[in-house]
């Protein structure tokens, strides 16, 4: 008996029907990747997130091409129940490869994009993934370099996503010794006035504060006495 095997088997000594019961429900937010495509959906509704909503949304987009039209097909590994028949499950038998875990892959895929975007849910998204990668184990889908695999794939999927989205954020945007900036999510044109009197340096300041509001630049601190921005 494979190693894996051993540590598949060891697992189910740790069956209890608590565990059982939380190990299923936490599989079950795995299936199709449908905790992380809500999770992309909503940060995609709201503007402050939207960036981070695409690298999720390109990231996952890469790891499904990769993990199940790709790889799965390519290594067409024998799900371990298969194998070991005798095991009793607690889930439908699934229909596709074993290799990689896709659950896991998808998980992982959505903690590194949010890792990468610099996003604090990644530390809880984290939690979740290794929960669900657990799970795979725990029910008897996966072996545990499936488990591995889809840890690796998701960690390459989610930096890939990460990459095409810098692509696409800075093709065609002028650097700073243009009329243009880039902030959190938003690009602002700037417009010379050629005034340099006190008198209108406070309406200047202003107006840029409430263009910076507008696009939450709420942390933004340097202001320019000579120039206004305008949200493109």
């Amino acid at each position: 008996m494979s190693i894996e095997f051993k540590i598949l088997d060891f697992i189910q000594t740790l069956h209890t029907p608590v565990l059982d019961k939380i190990m299923v429900g936490v599989t079950k937010l795995g299936d199709v990747g449908i905790i992380w495509i809500i999770l992309t959906a909503i940060l995609l509704i709201i503007p402050k997130t939207r960036r981070t909503g695409g690298v999720m949304l390109v990231a996952l987009v890469v790891q499904t091409v990769l993990c199940n039209v790709i790889l799965k097909n390519l290594f067409a590994r024998t799900r371990p129940y298969d194998v070991n028949t005798t095991v009793q499950l607690l889930v439908p038998k699934l229909h596709d490869f074993s290799f990689p875990s896709g659950h896991t892959s998808a998980s992982f895929t959505a903690v590194s994009a949010l890792y990468f975007s610099k996003d604090k849910l990644w530390k809880p998204a984290l939690i979740l993934a290794c929960l669900i990668a657990v799970s795979r184990l725990y029910l008897y889908v996966h072996y545990p370099t499936d488990v591995l695999g889809g840890l690796l794939l998701g960690v390459l999927s989610g930096y890939i996503g990460y990459k095409i989205m810098e692509k696409v954020k800075n093709k065609g945007i002028p650097g700073r010794g243009d009329n243009y900036e880039y902030w959190d999510n938003c690009f602002y044109r700037r417009i010379d006035d050629g005034i340099s009197d006190s008198g209108n340096t406070g309406r200047i300041i202003s107006r840029q504060r409430e263009e910076m509001k507008k696009c939450r630049m709420w942390s933004f601190r340097h202001i320019a006495r000579t120039e206004r921005w305008f949200l493109l």
